[in-house]
């Protein structure tokens, strides 16, 4: 099982990776994911398991023993622009370890387990987070979806023939092992943990409208500078964030025209916010908008404010969450929240019980090249996994 990990790991590590920054560029319908989907393939052949799809992308590779409910795992294999070798791809390459590991034991499962590959978990080409899990779930419509577009105006219509629910009929459980994205396991000193739930979170899209100008012959009293609105409402989130303990990101910014000698016309900007509880979320969103709105009076800009996606909070099962950390030797694995989205939260909120495993990152960052995991921790995940699923399909 250590060998096929490591082999695993070895074949994904070149695909999507900048020689400049040590990141993976690895968007949906883009080469890299297609090579990392056709490897998917390969290693459900390889093992015997049987492949379906649904028109979207999204991929599950069957292990059809038993009968009833299937047992589903796995994870993405797309990442953020310049994001971690981690994110994603270890649930998937820990879930087919899982399933050798299994099989090394003798395991006979009584229920179907499957091995799932969510497309545009992340968002970073069609601008929603889970998308594959939402259209597969049914919260997210096609008619909806299709009209989404990338950073170069492709409607994701375009680029796929459609997607819906009908790929998770029979699922009957999923747990997803990810990563962790942050230090609590490390601060706890655990290999793995297990989640107890998501914080609720949305994506707003600010769009700050100014008056295009020269940049040397506009005097600085006569500029209706849309960049100093946003500036400040970035400060604004900041300060808001740290007061209430909870978290505010401003991570992309669009610029109209982009030139470096002109006052900009306009600037758009996209809001990350994530909170312990949905009234937190509201107020901390409503303490932003209400400065950035104030500073845009006194701007004499234009502000328009859009919820592009707001996620509510997660609790996952907690008695499933217990005998997943109950699920080894030498005492129960530790249950934490998680500040992050994930395909896991979306089938929660469809009614299917979940659960979610961590393994430790030394560095605590994510989303990021310094992203990592230790092999040795790898390998607990797997292990702790092989055990979950045992119990679950047994």
């Amino acid at each position: 099982m250590p060998d096929d990990f490591e082999r695993m790991w070895a074949d994904l590590a070149p695909v999507g990776r900048s020689t400049r920054s040590g990141g993976y560029f690895r968007q949906p319908f883009t080469a890299p994911e297609e090579e990392l989907r056709a490897w998917f393939a390969e290693q459900c052949a390889t093992r015997g398991l049987r492949v379906e799809h649904d028109d979207f992308g999204n991929v599950v590779g069957w292990w059809d023993l038993g009968s009833g409910p299937g047992v589903l795992t796995g994870s993405h294999l797309d990442s953020v622009l310049d994001g971690g070798a981690y994110d994603g791809p270890l649930g998937v390459v820990a879930a087919l370890a899982a399933i050798d590991l299994m099989r090394s034991r003798a395991v006979v499962p009584a229920r179907p387990v499957g091995v799932s590959v969510f497309r545009e978990e992340e968002g970073s080409r069609f601008g929603l987070a889970c998308l594959g899990s939402r259209l597969a779930t049914g919260a997210t419509t096609w008619e909806t979806a299709r009209a989404l577009t990338d950073r170069d105006g492709v409607a994701l219509g375009d680029v796929v023939a459609g997607g819906g629910p009908g790929l998770l009929d029979g699922v009957g459980t999923f747990v997803e092992l990810h990563v962790e994205q942050g230090r609590d396991l490390v601060d706890r000193g655990a290999a793995v943990g297990v989640a107890s739930g998501i914080w609720p979170h949305g994506r707003y899209r600010f769009e700050v409208t100014g008056q295009a100008n020269h940049a040397g012959t506009t005097r600085m009293e006569d500029r209706v500078d849309p960049m100093l609105t946003y500036a400040f409402t970035a400060l604004a989130a900041n300060k808001q964030a740290r007061l209430a303990g909870q978290r505010a990101t401003f991570g992309r910014v669009a610029v109209e025209p982009n030139g470096t000698n002109a006052v900009p016309s306009k600037v758009t900007a996209w809001l990350d916010a994530r909170c312990a509880t949905e009234s937190e979320l509201d107020a901390l969103v409503e303490a932003i908008s209400a400065q950035a709105t104030d500073r845009a009076g006194r701007d004499g800009t234009s502000l328009a404010i859009t919820a592009e996606s707001v996620s509510a909070s997660v609790a996952f099962d907690p008695d499933l969450a217990a005998r997943v950390a109950a699920d080894h030797e030498g005492g129960s694995w530790p249950v934490i929240p998680t500040q992050a989205g994930h395909d896991a939260g979306i089938l929660a909120a469809a009614g299917i019980p979940t659960a979610m495993l961590f393994v430790r990152n030394p560095t605590g960052v994510s989303h990021s090249p310094d992203e990592h995991a230790e092999v040795a921790d790898c390998l607990v995940g797997v292990s702790a996994l092989a055990d979950t699923l045992e119990r679950l399909a047994g």
